[in-house]
């Protein structure tokens, strides 16, 4: 997946809050519809009616190559973005070069192509203030170009050079197979990222596409030649949605892009396919600590959960926003932080995706001697969120702040065109965010319990604490058998 889902009904469901637009007009409907009731009513006990929003339709073109490509004028400044989603990604690196498909995304930026040297793409853009950048990731690699309109045609030049034909010069390689293994070194410096790398491989297991890790040593494997077979190998025309925003007319983009893109021929387009992981049936929880020098403790408990397209979706991630998903009016956040003190960072999340398994779970950062406490209020609020119906307020809210922050899911042009190649890439339909607020506005707390029974499992709970060693054997032993995780040092 390009990124993670995020926390409620994930990223498609949230968007980024860009408000200056789009908070004026919400502000101008409320106070010209309820002028009155400010007047004469309490504003902490005014409701208002869902906000209905129709975002702009993007063209949708492939051209004959199969290159998809959504296109979307917007002339309020002279500026043009452009983004390439491409079929690629880390689930295709080979299990002794971990790190290929990163190190390819990123020397395909840093390291020329179609002509120009590294040293020439850096100058020729800071000459134009243009912007272009390159990665892979998990799921899928991405490319985008930020230019102003009047700059297009150089800009585009290098964009296509660097997708195209990448050099990959064999001294910006090194140069970034140096800091790959820096970053590798300093992997165990960090508690918190330690806790959620090991909590994933503990998933998925780890040698699974979603969890495997580049060593020093496999990232010294990679070559050159590595690098150009996989950029051959895996990116092809017919395996990128193109997405166009910005100041330019229809017909130019399109010749533009024709003349760019028009003469890469197809190619095998690899098949994003991730095998699900078959789950134990210990019927209990499982325990694990990793010993770490620190007063607090970083804590991770879930398991694995469902996909994004699973009909139980939406009925979950309302749940799971209850529970704790949101922030400050969450069960979990007033219990352990507000009520008790516990911890100042707490919470679940429900990260889904389409091609593989989602996660649930619930975080916390806390003292060390308050770890068991704070695992005993975790089991204690999911079971409750299992057996019991929510409040209506509760419903209400989790239900008000999905449907009233759907607008902000296409806060900009490229908001709008970003989403619809999300969807595409992964197989959806395109009104299938529409159809999720339909759903959460039709959603009833049966539905929510019933979700919650069938998919918050605490004797599924994998239970993961990096802290002190001398403390934490003895916090975590009253849930189950505790096992330590050794952390291999790194370099």
């Amino acid at each position: 997946m390009r990124m993670v889902r995020g926390e409620g009904l994930g990223v498609r469901g949230f968007g980024t809050l860009s408000f200056f637009g789009i908070a004026i007009v919400l502000l101008a409907s409320v106070v010209a519809g309820c002028a009155g009731e400010l007047a004469l009513g309490d504003p902490r006990t005014m409701t208002f009616k869902p906000v209905e929003f129709s975002p702009p339709d993007p063209e949708r073109i492939v051209l004959d190559n199969g290159m998809v490509v959504y296109l979307l004028e917007d002339h309020e400044l002279p500026l043009i973005t452009m983004t390439a989603t491409m079929r690629t990604g880390s689930w295709l690196d080979p299990a002794d070069k971990i790190g290929l498909a990163a190190l390819t995304g990123s020397v395909m930026r840093t390291g020329g192509g179609g002509g120009f040297s590294a040293e020439e793409v850096d100058e020729a853009l800071e000459q134009f203030a243009g912007d272009v950048s390159v990665g892979i990731g998990r799921q899928s690699g991405s490319a985008s170009l930020d230019v102003l309109s009047k700059d297009l045609k150089r800009g585009l030049q290098i964009f296509t050079a660097l997708v195209r034909n990448p050099a990959f010069e064999p001294a910006r390689l090194e140069l970034a197979k140096l800091q790959a293994i820096e970053g590798i070194r300093r992997r165990q410096d960090n508690p918190g990222s330690i806790v959620g790398r090991e909590f994933i491989k503990l998933l998925y297991g780890a040698e699974h596409p979603t969890a495997r890790e580049s060593t020093i040593d496999s990232v010294r494997r990679i070559t050159r030649d590595d690098l150009v077979a996989f950029h051959r190998n895996t990116i092809h025309p017919n395996g990128i949605i193109l997405g166009v925003t910005g100041d330019f007319k229809k017909e130019a983009m399109l010749a533009a892009l024709r003349d760019a893109f028009g003469d890469w021929k197809k190619g095998a387009v690899p098949e994003l396919k991730i095998a699900d992981v078959p789950e134990s049936d210990a019927g209990k929880p499982e325990v694990w600590f990793i010993d770490k020098d620190t007063t607090q403790t970083h804590l991770r408990a879930g398991h694995l959960s469902i996909k994004e397209h699973d009909p139980d979706y939406v009925s979950l991630a309302i749940a799971n926003d209850i529970l704790g998903g949101s922030s400050f009016r969450s069960r979990i956040f007033n219990d352990v932080r507000t009520k008790r003190g516990l911890a100042y960072s707490v919470g679940s999340r429900l990260n889904t995706g389409v091609h593989d398994q989602g996660i649930w779970l619930v975080r916390a950062e806390t003292k060390s001697v308050s770890t068991q406490e704070v695992i005993e209020r975790f089991l204690a609020n999911i079971e409750r969120m299992r057996t019991e119906l929510v409040s209506d307020t509760e419903l209400a809210e989790a239900k008000d702040a999905y449907v009233n922050s759907f607008i902000f899911s296409f806060s900009s042009p490229s908001a709008i065109v970003n989403r619809l190649i999300e969807l595409e890439y992964d197989g959806l339909p395109k009104d299938f965010l529409q159809q999720l607020r339909d759903k959460v506005v039709k959603l009833n707390k049966e539905e929510i319990l019933a979700a919650a029974k069938k998919h918050l499992s605490p004797d599924r709970l994998k239970i993961v604490a990096v802290g002190s060693g001398k403390t934490l054997p003895a916090a975590l032993s009253t849930f189950g058998e505790v096992k330590e995780i050794k952390l291999v040092p790194e370099g």
